[in-house]
């Protein structure tokens, strides 16, 4: 935080904390202290802001370890009932990615695709207890020597199971509409034609790094919210773009940060880890995540007290532009307006609906403020800064 003014450290909050004292409120909660008390003030009550979101992450997965066969065996192909994971890696390790589709589903065979069964549906089983099938395939070594394996395990019969994610929580992200004069289906859910809906996917106002948006206190180190359980940043995700456009009080107004996430899965909850099937795409996981913010000084007490009428995404066309490549945006609104149910763009009046969850969102970010209050969850102090741009913010 070289560039800002610290006024509060991470040991003296986590101290505060140990001993039971520290102030901590949810995202939504500091939004109502900033206006009624102003930042200063806020800042001065007030020692940590929770976040919260829970949506469709696809560039996710589970590393998972199937533990040594007798005799011993170095997979070659590996599948979870029927789903493909990359075993590239050792003998018995192997990565399963949430967007996988079953050797056995359609493959846009037939349009639009069903894409029942996948990847994040193989880690919400293993959360759930079920039984899953196991096959494994190998070309046979004279260390490794069985080449062909079949079981079925449980989570708690894998040796490790880590959910490891690339790209997660996304800063800020499009809404979605369709110029096209056909509906069409995409990760952003199935979108009709000549702009006939919106679809978006973010908690706005709860959304961890928007309530950060220079990435101060996230970094590598930082502990959060995952699936349940208590995870951590591992590094900058994937497409992290810190420099995106921002709107005059710093915050950005296109896809932004990211980060990339991990956690033991055999401490995490199918409530916060969900397999997802989207009509006419694939499949993908909906990862429930948090963070906690701590308010180092009066720019992140406004930072974290914005409300959704003053973050603003872009309208992005998903049926001419964006499989072309033409970065193009067609209006720009606020959380505070999708939240209403319709957005007023390019003339018209049209229906917009979340592929998140906001009550999810509230919920986790409620959930990690308890674990702060009365099981002393202290902060991880990031080892490593995320990239980021020159601090601006024009309303100071």
């Amino acid at each position: 935080m070289s560039q800002v003014e610290i006024k509060k450290s991470f040991d003296e909050i986590n101290d505060k904390i140990k001993k039971g004292k520290a102030v901590v409120v949810t995202a939504e909660e500091m939004i109502g202290i900033v206006a009624d008390q102003g930042v200063k003030s806020a800042f001065n009550k007030v020692d940590v802001v929770t976040t919260g979101t829970f949506g469709i992450m696809c560039s996710s997965g589970a590393f998972l370890n199937i533990g040594h066969t007798t005799p011993k065996i170095k997979t070659f192909k590996t599948w979870f009932n029927d789903v493909e994971a990359y075993s590239g890696i050792a003998a018995v390790d192997c990565y399963i990615g949430a967007t996988q589709v079953r050797q056995s589903d359609p493959l846009n065979k037939v349009h639009p695709g069903k894409f029942k069964y996948g990847g994040g549906h193989v880690i919400e089983d293993l959360l759930s207890g079920k039984k899953v099938k196991l096959k494994a395939e190998a070309y046979g070594t004279d260390c490794y020597p069985l080449m062909e394996y079949e079981t079925e395990i449980k989570l708690k019969d894998l040796r490790d199971a880590f959910l490891y994610n690339p790209r997660n929580s996304y800063q800020n992200y499009n809404c979605a509409i369709n110029l096209s004069k056909k509906t069409i289906y995409t990760y952003m859910g199935i979108l009709r034609p000549n702009a006939g809906n919106a679809t978006y996917s973010s908690a706005g106002q709860l959304s961890p790094l928007l309530n950060d948006p220079f990435y101060w206190t996230i970094g590598c180190g930082t502990k959060i919210f995952l699936g349940g359980a208590c995870g951590a940043v591992t590094w900058q995700g994937t497409q992290h773009s810190p420099e995106a456009r921002r709107c005059k009080n710093g915050i950005v107004r296109e896809s932004a940060g990211t980060i990339a996430v991990t956690g033991n899965l055999k401490e995490m909850s199918p409530e916060f880890v969900r397999g997802a099937s989207v009509t006419g795409y694939g499949c993908s996981i909906m990862v429930g995540i948090g963070v906690p913010i701590p308010v180092l000084n009066e720019d992140l007490a406004y930072f974290t007290g914005l409300p959704d009428k003053d973050i603003y995404c872009q309208v992005t066309d998903y049926g001419i532009d964006y499989p072309n490549k033409v970065d193009r945006s067609h209006g720009e609104v606020s959380y505070a307006e999708l939240k209403t149910g319709k957005i007023d763009i390019m003339g018209k009046s049209i229906p917009a609906a979340p592929l998140s969850s906001y009550s999810k969102a509230l919920q986790i970010a409620k959930i990690l403020k308890n674990w702060i209050v009365k099981e002393n969850f202290t902060l991880g102090v990031p080892q490593i800064p995320f990239p980021t741009v020159p601090f601006q913010r024009e309303n100071k």
